[in-house]
């Protein structure tokens, strides 16, 4: 019997955030440089015949991608951020934004100053693809994918049906930083880019909808992990929504 063939390998090594992540006080209350390293297996053959990004990994999305999950959840061990990063990538791709599978992952995180420089604790973890059964649950507005939970935060990736609305509304016990993953989107009723991430402070209202012919996704970290009754739709007139402040990712 012919083994299986071994699976092509990208890796982005070297990326440097500074974030939360960290179980004591002085950690809770300033970011710390970590270093990440990702090797994704998937096969590329198809991206090598047709010479498109979408068939192919976009390495400069994903690398936003993991500085907004590390950036935005505030881990308070390595062994949580590195699970929510091998899950993230291992997630099936949407509608807005094609990808090859990545059939599995390899991640190494680093915490850089945490022993004054006596020594640099590492974590290195391999996933597969077969390791998740992703929960999807359904909404009204279309689908939310949970992509990891811990008590301190969750992970998920929302995706809104084509001409639909997510509602206008707020959160009386939880903040929420959210990451525009695909180009169609409306926020407060205006085009809003992917890439582009706003944190929702608690009690501030936000609205998204999808005025194309497609699914269009957003990538969101609650912080507690999401509290169903605490999601509370508004009266807010479309044209009365602001904005907070704006980042960009990718």
């Amino acid at each position: 019997m012919t083994p299986p063939r071994p699976l092509d390998r990208l890796s982005l090594r070297g990326m440097r955030f500074d974030c939360i992540v960290g179980l004591f006080n002085h950690e809770r209350n300033m970011p710390q440089p970590v270093e990440l390293d990702v090797t994704l297996h998937f096969d590329a053959r198809q991206a090598a015949r047709e010479g498109r990004l979408a068939s192919t990994i976009d390495y400069s999305r994903v690398l936003g991608e993991l500085r907004f999950v590390l950036v935005a959840a505030r881990f308070k061990l390595l062994e949580s951020a590195a699970e929510a990063v091998a899950a993230w990538l291992l997630m099936p791709p949407s509608a807005d934004v094609p990808r090859p599978h990545i059939e599995a992952v390899e991640v190494k995180l680093s915490k850089l100053v945490a022993l004054s420089g006596a020594a640099i604790p590492t974590l290195e973890i391999r996933r597969d693809r077969s390791d998740y059964q992703f929960v999807t649950e359904h909404k009204s507005f279309g689908f939310v994918d949970i992509v990891f939970e811990t008590k301190e935060c969750g992970v998920y990736r929302e995706r809104i049906h084509p001409h639909t609305v997510l509602p206008t509304h707020i959160h009386h016990h939880l903040d929420e930083s959210e990451l525009v993953l695909g180009d169609g989107l409306l926020l407060q009723g205006e085009p809003v880019q992917s890439g582009m991430a706003h944190t929702w402070p608690r009690g501030f209202p936000h609205r998204y909808e999808n005025p194309t012919d497609i699914e269009q996704s957003f990538l969101c970290i609650d912080r507690p992990a999401f509290i169903p009754t605490d999601e509370v739709e508004v009266d807010v007139p479309v044209s009365s929504l602001s904005r907070t402040e704006t980042m960009r990712f990718f």
